[in-house]
């Protein structure tokens, strides 16, 4: 509640503002000069701020501000500053061929550090700032490749892209044998038992290894050979390398074989320059896989 008139607090010997609540009076205690001051100048500062830099927006624009500052800019001419340090190194690096890239220590040193910079970028979110991967991510620093790990095989990897819009991305599919009615779907628990023997997998269940390894031969082989070691080809894994894109235990290799796989990567031609794209192939093919 609020009295009529302020009072004079007998504590205090200061007047109050009238206000009280549960018995407590407030105080009319000026705002501290400095605090005022500075607030003040706040301000003074932020009209100013609004008179010359960009600031309100408009329905199709902003102010301007009279200094014309724009932060785009700015960007701008730092990245032709940046094009103007690295010279001569970029044309080579967008006209050289990957290999003779590498097979030249001053362009290599350059690559690397333009590679590194543009998959932290650009590849890391899918592939780890790493590279190590992650589920249905492969690893690139193993040497174990669905395409190709040779200086080739990354580039056109990274131009195009994997099972995307681009007339020349790579494509292949892993069938839903299950979905599609390629197999009883009773089958595929006991082709999927054989797959993880072929790994060296202990093979846990009443499963007939005999007519997993049949169905295999029938319909598995001729992507991923008799022996299951893969076909680059067509994009087919390395089944006895134990190494597995979305996982090797039993009930994933059923879910794979019902409902297949498919994943996609983009092409960078349309979104890196040439210089670029040849960075990522030499810096890749670097980490301890390349071929």
């Amino acid at each position: 509640m609020a009295a009529e008139h302020d009072t004079v607090d007998k504590v205090t010997g200061k007047s109050t503002t009238g206000h009280v609540w549960d018995g407590i009076k407030e105080l009319n205690n000026p705002l501290p000069a400095w605090w005022l001051y500075l607030f003040y100048i706040t301000i003074v500062w932020g009209i100013g701020y609004v008179i010359a830099y960009p600031a309100i927006p408009l329905a199709t624009t902003f102010t301007k501000g009279l200094l014309g500052y724009a932060s785009r800019d700015v960007i701008e001419q730092d990245m032709e500053g940046l094009k103007a340090i690295r010279g001569e190194s970029m044309i080579q690096l967008a006209s050289a061929e990957p290999a003779k890239i590498v097979a030249d220590p001053k362009l290599l040193g350059v690559a690397r550090a333009l590679g590194k910079a543009a998959f932290g970028t650009n590849c890391a979110p899918c592939h780890g700032q790493g590279a190590q991967g992650a589920r249905s991510y492969p690893n690139l620093n193993d040497d174990n490749w669905l395409w190709g790990g040779t200086l080739a095989d990354i580039k056109q990897t990274i131009t195009h892209g994997i099972r995307n819009e681009n007339a020349e991305s790579r494509q292949g599919n892993m069938p839903a044998f299950g979905r599609d009615g390629l197999l009883p779907k009773a089958d595929i628990p006991h082709v999927a038992a054989y797959v993880q023997k072929l790994a060296g997998r202990k093979v846990d269940g009443n499963f007939d290894l005999k007519k997993g390894e049949k169905l295999f031969a029938e319909n598995c082989a001729a992507c991923h050979g008799d022996a299951g070691k893969g076909m680059i080809e067509v994009g087919a894994p390395n089944l006895a390398a134990d190494i597995w894109l979305y996982g090797g235990d039993h009930a994933t290799i059923v879910e794979t074989l019902t409902n297949g796989r498919g994943g996609v990567m983009p092409g960078w031609s349309g979104r890196l320059d040439a210089a670029t794209i040849n960075a990522l192939t030499v810096y890749v093919h670097t980490l301890g896989g390349g071929r």
